[in-house]
């Protein structure tokens, strides 16, 4: 059985690795724009020069997988069309190409590698006194702006969104909101329209819904929305958000040999993050395993925990939700909770990497 994952992030990987594992026989092609595996729960972390987000791919991978680094064009008729022409066939395949953001221009995205790490080379330039601006009131600005300013403490840092920090709830919320005061983040509950930059770099006026204009030296992009347009190109069936229709078992409704993992996968009520690739990724492998035995599959239920936001190196915060992510009052806040993200971290990559926990 030839079986292609495309995307190696934590759903791509994690699939590879337990199919490697879990199938009998399979020949596993892993296919990524690049030969690193991305931890994007610590790309913030990254922008601020705290910690490096990226390992060599090769060695997140079961030997025996193949890799091929390049991008994808076309999937279907059980081809897979890479963007220099080549083609590879499949069984079956897996779809873990992950979310997208889709920046203002004049602002640096930090949802991707190449965006940290431009956003980090362009922090690392800018002289005392300077003013970065965090766009995103979501988890990814609130962990950005607190990180920024607790390693650059000598930086104005400004954050911008409607309605911050309400991806957690209560008490819990205000304390994300308490730590960003206290860090001398200032929050500017509004939304931006436009971001005139200077010189064609990444400093300019932004203008603001309210009509407001504010300066900045250095406009960071911190919200992750939307899909790559690979399904759609495809010509499989996507949901209003681009996202992979699928079955119970994850798979596409357009080709059942399609599996959509992760973020582009389209199930009702799920959300952007690792705490869905990989119990995604384990449960459509299962699937697909337990067909090859000549058993029927067992659909797919979301199963979530909790919301984890760092403030810095030094705090975070973590609500926790009922298993369909409705956040409930009980939380945890400062080293309990930095302790808990730091086994979220090196849980996280440790079950990506062998393949467990899902």
């Amino acid at each position: 059985m030839k079986v292609v994952v495309v995307g190696a992030g934590y759903a791509g990987a994690f699939a590879a690795n337990r199919v490697a594992k879990r199938v009998k026989g399979a020949e596993v092609t892993v296919v990524n724009e690049r030969p690193e595996f991305v931890e994007r729960i610590r790309l913030h972390q990254q922008v601020a020069g705290t910690a490096v987000a990226a390992t060599p791919l090769a060695s997140m991978l079961r030997a025996g997988i193949e890799v091929r680094v390049g991008s994808v064009e076309k999937i279907g008729d059980g081809l897979v069309t890479l963007a220099d022409g080549e083609s590879i066939g499949f069984d079956h395949l897996f779809l873990a190409v992950g979310s997208t953001v889709r920046p203002l221009p004049g602002t640096v995205p930090v949802g991707t590698w190449e965006g940290a790490e431009q956003a980090r080379a362009a922090l690392a330039a800018l002289p005392a006194g300077s003013t970065v601006t965090v766009i995103g009131g979501g988890a990814t600005g609130i962990e950005t702006a607190t990180e920024v300013a607790e390693a650059r403490p000598d930086l104005r840092v400004r954050l911008v969104g409607a309605a911050v920090a309400d991806c957690l709830s209560g008490r819990a919320r205000q304390r994300a909101l308490a730590a960003l005061h206290r860090l001398g983040v200032d929050v500017v509950d509004d939304g931006v329209e436009e971001v005139a930059a200077q010189d064609g770099g990444f400093g300019g006026l932004l203008r603001l819904r309210s009509g407001r204009e504010i300066g900045s030296d250095l406009t960071l992009w911190a919200i992750v929305a939307g899909v790559p347009p690979l399904a759609e190109r495809s010509g499989l069936q996507v949901d209003a958000g681009g996202r992979v229709v699928v079955d119970e078992f994850l798979r596409s409704v357009s080709d059942p040999r399609i599996f959509a993992i992760g973020d582009c996968a389209g199930v009702p009520g799920a959300r952007f993050g690792c705490q869905t690739a990989a119990p995604q990724a384990g449960a459509a492998v299962e699937a697909l395993a337990r067909l090859a035995e000549g058993r029927a599959p067992e659909p797919y239920a979301l199963h979530y925990v909790a919301r984890c936001v760092s403030l810095g190196g030094k705090d975070a915060v973590a609500q926790f939700t009922q298993r369909d992510d409705t956040l409930r009052d009980r939380h945890i806040k400062g080293r309990t909770a930095v302790l808990f993200k730091k086994i979220v971290y090196v849980g996280t990559k440790y079950g990506t990497r062998k393949a467990v926990g899902a």
